[in-house]
């Protein structure tokens, strides 16, 4: 009794105070780091250790920004439209791979050797073949982002829809469940965090495999504005060029975590009580 009499209670946060904290305390480590890798190029450029056509000082690729707005603008919508489109259809075809291989040990063994064999064959090697065989538009691009958006979606949701505890599949049977009751009310719910895990690893590869079609046949793009922008030595542009694509993955990245929120609830909530039972 003594020692409860002691015991302080830390005031209750409102949800909205919680998840700004919450926010900072993920984000000012990253943003730190990255403060001081800003300050350590700045100083580099600016004392002329490197010289600018190696690496240009930030002010400059500030000012490509400012001068190439529209161009750098044009390209990194074409890259975005080319990442979507491939992510939507990776996620499309390998939800439905993993399903199949989920529910049939024959589809399992015959799928899953081809798989990995198409996994491990470098992505960089066929792409010019896609442009022998599609041409100089959108789809070998889009060929190229799903097949290496593809591996993730599949491993993770076959990984998910394994995860279920089969007792509670039974028990559902038991009561009556039709097999497509048991997949859309208990196994692809609690199949939801291993998916998205593998989503938010595809959207990154898809950015990938968009850039790298755009690197073997195409004239606009990111990936063409660099490759045309290293062969000019115009390093501004380069780099304005990479930060364009990373920030494309980051926001693709921002909007899979969103999405997860709105789907798996359940999960954000037993994290917060863990959060306030541990403070």
């Amino acid at each position: 009794m003594a020692a409860n009499a002691f015991t302080t209670v830390a005031p209750a946060r409102s949800g909205l105070a919680t998840r700004l904290l919450d926010l900072l305390e993920a984000w000012w480590r990253p943003g730190a780091f990255l403060i001081v890798c800003l300050l350590v190029w700045w100083l580099v450029t600016a004392n002329g250790w490197i010289k600018p056509y190696l690496i240009p000082s930030p002010g400059a690729v500030v000012g490509e920004f400012r001068t190439d707005t529209g161009l750098l603008a044009r390209a990194t919508g074409i890259t975005l439209w080319e990442t979507v489109l491939g992510f939507v259809v990776s996620v499309a075809v390998g939800l439905a791979f993993a399903v199949a291989i989920v529910y049939s040990r024959g589809v399992e063994r015959t799928l899953y050797p081809l798989l990995l064999a198409a996994q491990v064959v470098p992505k960089i090697a066929i792409a010019p073949l896609f442009v022998v065989w599609l041409g100089f538009g959108l789809a070998p691009k889009v060929l190229v982002a799903v097949l290496l958006a593809f591996f993730p979606v599949v491993i993770s949701s076959v990984a998910g829809l394994r995860a279920v505890d089969p007792e509670l599949l039974d028990l559902a049977a038991t009561m009556g469940a039709t097999p497509w009751d048991s997949f859309a009310k208990i196994r692809f719910p609690a199949a939801l965090p291993h998916i998205f895990a593998g989503l938010k690893v595809a959207v990154t590869f898809a950015v990938v495999g968009a850039v790298v079609g755009e690197f073997v046949g195409a004239n606009a793009g990111l990936g063409y504005l660099v490759q045309k922008a290293n062969g000019d030595l115009d390093t501004p542009l380069l780099f304005a060029g990479l930060i364009a694509m990373s920030v494309i993955g980051i926001v693709l990245f921002a909007v899979l975590e969103i999405l997860e929120h709105l789907a798996v609830p359940w999960r954000t909530a037993v994290a917060e009580r863990d959060l306030s039972v541990t403070s």
